[in-house]
């Protein structure tokens, strides 16, 4: 009976010890970033994916809107599987979103996106990427949550490293011919092997396999692709014929670069 009365009162000695201290702050609400590493993720490296199994990402910019959908339908006939629509487009969301309900399995994505509204925009139209031709630091921070994959242009080594180093997963070296062409690529390639690069502006579909292999995940064909004559002229024929080439060029490129690897 004793040690039960020593065991009670060293109970409740303790709880009125605990009772009368001051009780501890709340803590804060934990910051939810999980979005950054479950399906949106997923997402962005799914497209990831699409773009470095492509080779080729085929960029439009037209007049109208009719005439985007018309060149858009015929570049994706000819093989186009990674596809975008510049930002100057008229109706440029409205044709994203046309071509998604069609084609929702194609990697469509919007171009020369310069702040945050239009990449709300881009998003809400269905782009599963969207390009800037300069690191845009808003958009940046908004998509490392997202599940859309930005892809920032960049020129010099300090401009890769900084964007890479701010989350980019992948860059666009703009404009590259004017910067040295494939053999710039080489030359970056080698401090920045570890980071995945898109080399645009003033690129042929002849010298697609050139450039892959100097380094480039993939090249941006415009012009190249979207012949301004052929568009001019409703030859969307031509269109597709410079797909088809264009996406054989960049499939042979990357299967090339492929088995030169394992040898």
């Amino acid at each position: 009976m004793a040690i039960t009365s020593l065991t009670l009162s060293s109970m409740c000695s303790c709880t009125w010890l605990q009772s009368s201290a001051p009780p501890p702050p709340p803590l804060p609400p934990p910051r939810l970033r999980i979005c950054c590493y479950s399906s949106t993720q997923h997402s962005v490296h799914k497209t990831l994916t699409h773009i470095h199994s492509s080779g080729v990402i085929a960029c439009l910019r037209a007049n109208s809107a009719e005439l985007a959908l018309k060149a858009a339908r015929a570049a994706l006939r000819g093989g186009i599987s990674v596809l975008e629509i510049v930002m100057s487009t008229p109706g440029v969301f409205e044709v994203l979103q046309q071509l998604v309900q069609e084609h929702p399995t194609t990697t469509l994505g919007v171009g020369t996106v310069l702040n945050v509204e239009d990449a709300k925009n881009a998003i809400n139209a269905g782009a599963k990427f969207l390009m800037s031709p300069a690191m845009v630091k808003d958009i940046m921070v908004d998509a490392q949550c997202g599940e859309v994959l930005y892809i920032p242009g960049v020129m010099t080594p300090t401009e890769i490293l900084s964007a890479y180093d701010s989350g980019a997963k992948i860059v666009k070296v703009y404009p590259v011919s004017a910067l040295g062409g494939s053999r710039y690529i080489s030359a970056l390639k080698r401090p920045f092997h570890h980071i995945s690069m898109v080399a645009s502006q003033g690129i042929t579909i002849d010298s697609v396999r050139e450039y892959i292999t100097q380094g480039a995940s993939a090249v941006v064909l415009s012009d190249a692709i979207f012949d301004k004559e052929a568009i001019s002229q409703n030859n969307f024929n031509e269109i597709c014929r410079l797909a088809h080439f264009a996406a054989l060029q960049g499939n042979e490129a990357l299967e090339w670069k492929k088995r030169s690897t394992l040898n």
